[in-house]
């Protein structure tokens, strides 16, 4: 079996899109920006799955020319967002010093480290106290593919409510999943039951 790597760079120039260059760094502050104001999410840009299924032509000019004729205001809507949010870094990010990092690093290496683990940890004794089995949590190795832990053998993972709605998620998780939601006096948690 042959296998090929397409770059993204390739894949647009096969496609006669000639992708934008930009500065370094600057696409990872927009990107950053964006995920804070959200602007690009369906509300604002449309939902560029369907849109693009319901697109009948084949080069990117007609894209563009379609989206636009679907969605005229979107992409100054998305702009006007994401512009505020770098605004709003532009005045905050000299205050921002070595200690503040340093700061910032204790307190994530630390005892966000310490109290996300411990809170792994209590979900998955409560999970198994309710369902009446045993628990462990997951060594290095599981770690590494999405697992936290186990449930009276089968592999779990915890995450955050929000988790499923996130762009660009940087694993796949094949385990069965326990959400959370921080609330005024603790947590809810949600499972399908084993």
């Amino acid at each position: 079996m042959k296998r090929i790597k397409l770059k993204n760079e390739e894949i647009a120039r096969l496609l006669d899109a000639d992708a934008t260059s930009f500065p370094k760094y600057t696409t990872q502050i927009i990107n950053l920006a964006n995920q804070n104001a959200q602007g690009t999410r369906p509300e604002v840009v449309g939902q560029m799955s369907e849109l693009i299924q319901n697109f009948k032509g084949n080069k990117l000019t007609e894209w563009e020319q379609w989206y636009l004729s679907e969605h005229p205001e979107a992409i100054q809507k998305a702009t006007e967002k994401i512009l505020q949010m770098i605004d709003n870094f532009k005045q905050v990010i000299h205050l921002i010093d070595e200690e503040m990092v340093r700061k910032w690093v204790k307190d994530l290496v630390i005892v966000k480290t310490f109290v996300g683990l411990k809170f792994q940890e209590a979900i998955l004794k409560r999970v198994s106290e309710y369902l009446d089995k045993e628990y462990r949590i997951a060594d290095p190795a599981e770690e590494a593919k999405g697992i936290d832990g186990y449930i009276g053998g089968i592999p779990v993972s915890i995450k955050p409510n929000t988790y499923a709605a996130k762009t660009m998620l940087p694993e796949a998780i094949s385990c069965k999943i326990i959400s959370y939601e921080k609330v005024k006096d603790g947590i809810k948690v949600s499972f399908e039951e084993f």
